[in-house]
């Protein structure tokens, strides 16, 4: 398989970032990647003609669509136009959730309640879209501006925006079909399951009867990705998920499914900017 790693990890500098935009061009290149970032994120699409990938599922979206996604959950949006693609992005870190959260009221539930990878989706309505719309600007607005009790008021309108997303995804239920082909979706699942063993193509082919070219090229179609380049992404995330729980650089490695140390750590840095060493004292507290 190809040794190509072009799998993207996207650090949120911020412990809160929040944009709308409206634009012809971003994100037109069907080969944009599976990613994920080191913070929560809550994506509103507006208008345009576009298809949201997460994990195993695949969406044609329609405005008012809303996804909330963890940091370990892969996905990438591809439009397939040059039409306005107008959406409101949230990205916030766990730290700052948890902060802004009460005993009552955990404004992680809404991330935290859902599977892996699944039920991440909820459709808002118009009147619904325009309150999240005026909330999410006047946040925008607040973040950007130094003027005095700006940074209240802005987590002010993040705890309203927040409360408003959890009281909506607690009686919400996905509104799509899941578009991703049936072989990719195999083929990630197969990935999943065996990510601490050896996977060759040849394994590939076996288990699913059809030539490793093949395969290849319809997860690479899909997922901007290919499948060497996942599974060490996949296998990154989760040594990321071991430091931050406390393991050693050496108890990381082992417990994510690589073989070779020098490998490892050479993955790691490429992947995610810094040296496991240096991620796992960034994350402690």
């Amino acid at each position: 398989m190809d040794e190509n790693t072009n799998y993207i990890f996207t650090p949120i500098p911020e412990e809160m970032i929040c944009f709308h935009r409206t634009t012809t061009t971003e994100l037109l290149n069907p080969a944009m990647p599976y990613h994920h970032h080191d913070a929560y994120e809550i994506y509103l699409f507006l208008r345009g003609n576009a298809y949201m990938y997460l994990e195993q599922s695949c969406y044609k979206l329609a405005p008012g669509d809303m996804f909330i996604i963890s940091p370990s959950e892969m996905h990438r949006c591809v439009c397939t136009d040059n039409q306005m693609y107008e959406r409101i992005g949230l990205n916030i870190k766990r730290s700052t959730l948890q902060r802004l959260s009460s005993p009552r009221s955990n404004l992680l539930s809404c991330f935290d309640a859902h599977p892996f990878g699944q039920d991440n989706l909820t459709r808002l309505s118009r009147d619904q879209c325009a309150f999240y719309s005026r909330l999410a600007d006047q946040l925008i607005a607040s973040l950007h501006s130094e003027a005095y009790g700006q940074d209240l008021l802005a987590e002010a309108y993040a705890t309203r925006l927040l409360v408003f997303i959890n009281t909506l995804y607690q009686s919400s239920t996905s509104p799509s079909d899941n578009l991703m082909p049936e072989l990719v979706r195999q083929t990630m699942t197969y990935i999943e399951e065996h990510l601490l063993e050896s996977i060759s193509s040849a394994q590939l082919e076996q288990e699913f009867h059809y030539s490793g070219k093949y395969i290849s090229q319809l997860f690479r179609e899909h997922t901007g990705l290919t499948i060497r380049s996942y599974i060490v992404g996949k296998r990154i995330s989760l040594s990321m998920s071991h430091l931050t729980a406390g393991k050693s650089v050496a108890e990381a490695c082992e417990l994510s499914g690589f073989s070779d140390y020098a490998n490892f750590i050479r993955s790691f840095k490429k992947i995610v900017g810094m040296p496991p060493g240096k991620y796992k004292a960034s994350e402690q507290p």
